[in-house]
This record gives C-alpha cells, sequence and structure tokens, in this order.
C-alpha cells in the first residue's frame, strides 16, 4: 500500500521551529519511525511552502497509485479554499493532519477549511503515525 504524505508552508523546519510547541522530531525522523514501523507501507514524502505545488500534488494523486493522503497543509488550513478545492476533487481519502490542536490555538488558527472534506482530522505529536493507523483500520 503507498501512502503521499503532503506537509505545507514551515514544516521543514520540524525539530528546529518551537519545538515545545511542534516536537523536537525533524520530519526526517518522523518518516524513518513511520517506515520502521510499519515496513510493509511504501511511504512518499511532499513538502513545500507554496501554495500552487501543494494543489499541484494533491491533483496529481489517482486511485491506482495511492491508497491515501496525509496531509499538514501548515498555515493553509485556515486559508485556502483552492487547497480545499483540491482535496475535494481528489481520487483517494485524505487525512487532516496537525502536531498541535489547533481548537486550543490563536482564534484564527481553530477555523480549518480543510476539516469539511477530509476524511478526518487528527491532532497531536503522534498525528502522522495516528494516520496510518486509521488508513489502515478504514482500508
Amino acid at each position: 500500500m503507498k501512502i503521499l504524505i503532503i506537509n505545507g508552508p514551515n514544516l521543514n523546519l520540524l525539530g528546529r521551529r518551537n519545538p515545545d510547541l511542534y516536537g523536537k522530531r525533524s520530519m526526517e525522523q518522523i518518516i524513518v519511525d513511520l517506515q520502521q514501523a510499519h515496513p510493509d507501507l511504501w511511504l512518499t514524502y511532499y513538502q513545500s511552502n507554496h501554495e500552487g505545488d501543494l494543489i499541484d500534488q494533491i491533483q496529481q494523486v489517482r486511485k491506482d497509485e495511492y491508497a491515501a493522503v496525509i496531509l499538514n497543509a501548515g498555515g493553509y488550513t485556515h486559508t485556502s479554499v483552492s487547497i480545499r478545492d483540491a482535496i475535494e476533487l481528489c481520487e483517494v481519502p485524505v487525512i487532516e493532519v496537525h502536531l498541535s490542536d489547533i481548537t486550543r490555538r490563536e482564534d484564527f488558527r481553530r477555523v480549518s477549511l480543510l476539516t469539511e472534506v477530509c476524511q478526518t482530522t487528527i491532532m497531536g505529536s503522534n498525528c502522522y503515525e495516528e494516520a496510518i493507523n486509521h488508513i489502515l483500520a478504514t482500508m
């Protein structure tokens, strides 16, 4: 089973950016941990700070290639109708993840434009692991 993990802006700085809030692990470490925990899965990773690049990645997902997408859209979660539209047209389930609990953050971060078009939303330091477990349980 092949899963695409897509991260948005500033998530290339995981492990260095606000580690008390987002954790001390880099995304590279997270991917290694995920792959070790699930050696039978094929995990593909993409990160961009650019909205259009994220939209392009989502639009290119085909159900004959991927089983699901795990998406942490970063700040675009709260602002991007265009990413929402791409998710709505995606051929496979999209799992929205956040390393922090956005419902307990600043007012502007509490609203996700993506939740309604995603299969589920998972928040917390183990969100990527939980998303994979959700995918495996629902496929």
